[in-house]
């Protein structure tokens, strides 16, 4: 069986795929709709599937999870992202699409679920910053990687659906070599509390700390979902978005890794301004410049190293702030956060493309981040276990 340290970098390639089968299927099926002439709204509720999928299973997740233990969750998620994947080229109906979106949201967030409870209430005070940004680095990678997919449009349509699931299945196939462990002692009893209880008890302690990921979630599905359509109509080809699309991802690469040990040397919070400051600053500079290209993969590279990190930030920064016994219940809450932005932003944003004319997308984007920005200086008292 693998050592601690392998069954580490099982669970990170794990979260590589999963962000490569997510940054692929947004800008793939948004830029295949919109071929089809389905309306932006439409596109953009449809591009909610996924994280509707994530949301109808987060308050499902911590008992299976105390039971089974982190393995049986994380198996059973991947198998039912592969299946999904593999089920898109049977039947090309926008119903049929949306229910494996779904089911693609209900697997992953088991998949990050375990993976997450597991990292995070292994790794000390002292390297969890490194540790989560890690897991935010390899999940960046795949989503760097994912959109360049919609390439293979012009081969098959079928073929991105096919080699997703059949790289999924690959890296899939590692957990034979893992263990299976369940949350430690402290993790279980907690305080006695009832698991409704926990949600109010963790949101009253952390809420300004699941902001920034329910910011990742708007601008991960707003970037891919709602871009590429905004991206068509304002001139750009299909070639240049996907080569567009990822320089956020490969931005957030670059920092995922620095912005981590940063934060565990000079704290979550202040981190957190910095870079939705900036962050802020690049997509209203992208208002200006969003006809040129070249302009496009610089601001997008650069908004990716300021806030392509804020979902391992606030992970992390949750991680800090609540006792051991509600990290589950804290990693679930993260998830629900990241859903409710992902469901927020497409709806939003292909609503907005669709009643405006002549105003910039990229403005709800910047609006979004200065309410994050607004919240986190406000709350200062949020006090690091």
């Amino acid at each position: 069986m693998a050592s601690a340290r392998s069954r580490f970098w099982i669970l990170i390639s794990l979260v590589a795929i999963s962000g490569f089968s997510q940054g692929m299927i947004l800008p793939l099926l948004a830029i295949i709709l919109e071929q089809n002439g389905v309306s932006s709204s439409v596109n953009g509720l449809h591009a909610t599937g996924l994280y509707i999928g994530v949301l109808i299973a987060s308050p499902f997740m911590e008992k299976p999870m105390r039971r089974f233990g982190f393995k049986p969750i994380i198996v059973f998620g991947g198998l039912l992202v592969i299946v999904s994947l593999a089920l898109f080229p049977l039947w090309d109906a926008l119903w049929f699409w949306f229910i494996l979106r779904m089911l693609i949201g209900i697997g992953d967030n088991m998949l990050h679920f375990g993976t997450q409870t597991w990292i995070t209430t292994t790794s000390s005070k002292e390297s969890r910053g490194r540790d989560i940004a890690f897991y935010g680095l390899f999940f960046g990678i795949g989503f760097t990687l994912g959109p360049l997919m919609t390439r293979l449009l012009s081969i098959n349509e079928a073929l991105p659906f096919l080699l997703s699931a059949l790289f999924s299945m690959i890296v899939w196939s590692m957990l034979a070599f893992v263990r299976n462990k369940w949350p430690e002692e402290d993790v279980y009893t907690g305080q006695g509390t009832s698991s409704f209880k926990r949600f109010i008890q963790t949101g009253k302690i952390g809420w300004v700390a699941l902001l920034p990921a329910f910011g990742y979630g708007f601008l991960e599905a707003t970037l891919h979902g709602i871009f590429p359509i905004y991206g068509l109509r304002i001139g750009h080809d299909v070639e240049t978005l996907s080569l567009i699309i990822p320089c956020f991802a490969a931005g957030s690469v670059i920092s995922q890794l620095p912005l981590g040990i940063l934060s565990d040397r000079f704290g979550r919070r202040s981190i957190l301004i910095t870079v939705l400051s900036a962050g802020s600053v690049c997509f209203f500079l992208a208002t200006f410049f969003e006809t040129s290209a070249l302009a496009l993969f610089i601001l997008f590279t650069l908004a990716g190293i300021f806030v392509g990190s804020l979902f391992s930030l606030s992970i992390s920064y949750l991680a800090d702030v609540l006792p051991r016994s509600l990290l589950p219940t804290g990693n679930i809450m993260t998830g629900v956060a990241f859903s409710i932005g992902s469901i927020t932003g497409p709806y939003l944003g292909g609503l907005f493309i669709q009643i405006t004319s002549g105003v910039s997308f990229f403005y709800v984007i910047v609006g979004m981040l200065l309410v994050i920005l607004a919240a986190t200086i406000y709350k200062k008292n949020l006090v690091v276990t």
